[in-house]
């Protein structure tokens, strides 16, 4: 499993929602210069994020994005496989994969399930909050 730019960056944002914007909506621009991502990259990451009910928008003079929730609230599992679509060490574990002709003598699936296991365990306790306060 690699977690990609786009997982990385919107965990990166949503941390920096957390830190700059507890109570007001942040700029895109602003945003984008202290992680330093391009604003059409960010762009496309933050509609992710809005699509899937992390942040809230709103437009305007005082318009930007701002976390739906307190950081507490937030897994960095769910973050990461909204934004990846799985987490899955290996493709016959991904969700709605196809069952495998082989897995009933796979000798490996046992250990691709609990490494599986683990990562979900691990990124599923693991708050935005837990990160920015650097308890991991």
């Amino acid at each position: 499993m690699m977690i990609s730019t786009k997982g990385r960056y919107a965990l990166r944002v949503m941390i920096d929602l957390a830190q700059n914007g507890s109570e007001s909506f942040v700029s895109l621009k602003a945003v984008a210069e202290r992680q330093n991502i391009s604003m059409k990259y960010l762009e496309m990451i933050v509609s992710i994020l809005n699509k899937g009910n992390m942040v809230c928008s709103q437009r305007g003079k005082a318009g930007g994005y701002k976390l739906a929730k307190t950081p507490s609230e937030y897994t960095v599992g769910e973050i990461l496989r909204l934004t990846e679509g799985t987490l899955a060490p290996v493709m016959c574990l991904e969700e709605g994969a196809e069952n495998c002709e082989r897995a009933d003598a796979c000798t490996t699936l046992p250990l691709w399930k609990g490494l599986n296991h683990v990562i979900d365990e691990y990124l599923n306790h693991v708050t935005l909050d837990d990160v920015i306060n650097r308890k991991v």
